[in-house]
């Protein structure tokens, strides 16, 4: 497909041609500093099993920033894929699946399966809420992640109120010790930079193209004969997934499944982190992520006072910093981080 000119839509048809620059050392030397800075944190006396739930948290914003930033989605019921994701795991990890005779699960077969219901999840709301745009999509998605709040507060296999508690982190590939915080930190540290890398192929493939493409003018992207519902599909599919596997990552790191991976709260958390950083920005999700995690874990003393902590950033960054901190960054410097 041809560029063609683009004056007066908004949409980038050089991006449909999948011909846009990208600084890419710019990127790649970022990158490889952020992975340096991961595995040296421990060594730096920070707690491993903190900065564990930092990193799940932070692959979760940008699963959803995926979703939100390049899709133009705006998903209000993320929660649902990284809480029943959370579920799935930590009750096959203890129990194994019960109904089929098999015992418990090793940690990379309990994180599979989480995902890969996280993700047959997300087709099945997929398909449903992208029937709807704006704020009616939004909606769709409260309601379904609603939806399966009742259910994870109603199922035998949830624990109700308490949850599922004290799953065992085990083995993973049955050699490495996930016992040991510090391990665990580092295998943590793995997941999240695989599905960082991943998140930051999709962007810059063709598909991640031809999504911005739909993000900034719909009706073009159809005229040029693109199936928009079939990329909306496929992204919320795709974010649901990567949700699913922080959720499930996250479920063995706090060896603790609980409403609250599933309840709303956490999905107006990840749209908080995603915001605090930067929407539509690559490291943006991971700086918001970050802020938002270790205000929670680092003023717990201050109890109900955190969330008005929470509040107070989001309305300074709002009143000050619209394009979120990397955004605002982003655009001193003149290129896209």
């Amino acid at each position: 497909m041809t560029s063609y000119d683009d004056t007066s839509d908004g949409v980038a048809g050089v991006a449909l041609a999948g011909g846009a620059s990208s600084p890419f050392a710019l990127h790649l030397a970022i990158m490889l500093a952020l992975a340096a800075v991961i595995f040296a944190l421990p060594a730096l006396g920070f707690y491993p099993f903190v900065l564990s739930e930092i990193l799940c948290f932070a692959l979760l914003a940008c699963a959803f920033n995926m979703l939100l930033g390049y899709g133009g989605l705006l998903s209000f019921g993320h929660a649902m894929f990284f809480g029943f994701a959370s579920y799935i795991a930590a009750y096959t990890a203890k129990n194994g699946i019960v109904f089929l005779g098999i015992p418990p699960l090793s940690p990379e077969l309990a994180i599979l399966l989480g995902t890969l219901v996280a993700a047959a999840l997300g087709v099945v709301t997929g398909a449903l809420a992208i029937r709807r745009q704006g704020i009616y999509f939004a909606m769709i998605t409260l309601a379904l992640a609603q939806m399966v709040y009742f259910v994870a507060l109603q199922a035998p296999f949830t624990g109700g109120e308490n949850g599922i508690q004290a799953v065992p982190r085990g083995h993973l590939f049955g050699f490495i010790d996930l016992q040991n915080d510090v391990t665990l930190y580092y295998t943590v540290a793995v997941i999240f930079l695989a599905g960082f890398l991943l998140i930051y192929r999709i962007i810059h493939s063709p598909f991640g193209q031809v999504l911005k493409a739909i993000r900034d003018n719909e009706p073009r992207a159809i005229s040029l004969g693109y199936r928009v519902n079939r990329y909306k599909l496929l992204v919320f599919v795709l974010s649901a997934t990567l949700a699913g596997v922080a959720g499930s990552t996250k479920a063995i790191v706090s060896q603790l499944a609980t409403l609250t991976d599933v309840h709303w709260g956490t999905s107006g958390e990840v749209i908080l982190m995603t915001l605090v950083g930067g929407m539509g920005t690559i490291f943006g999700p991971v700086v918001g992520a970050v802020i938002i995690v270790a205000i929670q874990n680092y003023l717990n003393n201050l109890g109900a006072w955190v969330t008005i902590v929470q509040g107070t950033i989001f309305v300074i960054c709002v009143l000050l910093f619209k394009e979120g901190l990397v955004g605002m960054l982003s655009r001193a410097i003149g290129r896209p981080l």
